[in-house]
């Protein structure tokens, strides 16, 4: 069914890879995200948010919503430029 060990679905994982892959790490705005993925904001914001929050794999920042160490580690993509600098700096 597309559910992966941590419990995520095909567009969650398409949402942490473009933070990680396509953002480079950094923190992106909601209709940037939203047209990178080809989805709704307000889908994004009611539907998979919440969850990836939860498990702390994403974060809503002043900057925007950027990938956290643990959904880099979910990915695989713990060396993702720009993450260093914008979790520990």
């Amino acid at each position: 069914m597309g559910v992966d060990a941590a419990g995520l679905e095909r567009l969650d994982r398409e949402l942490l890879n473009a933070l990680a892959v396509t953002f480079r790490g950094r923190p992106v705005g909601i209709t940037t995200l939203a047209a990178a993925l080809g989805e709704d904001a307000g889908t994004i914001e009611e539907v998979y948010e919440p969850y990836l929050l939860q498990r702390g794999l994403l974060e809503r920042t002043p900057q925007g919503r950027a990938i956290t160490a643990a959904g880099l580690e979910h990915l695989g993509h713990p060396d993702t430029p720009g993450a260093d600098a914008r979790l520990f700096g």
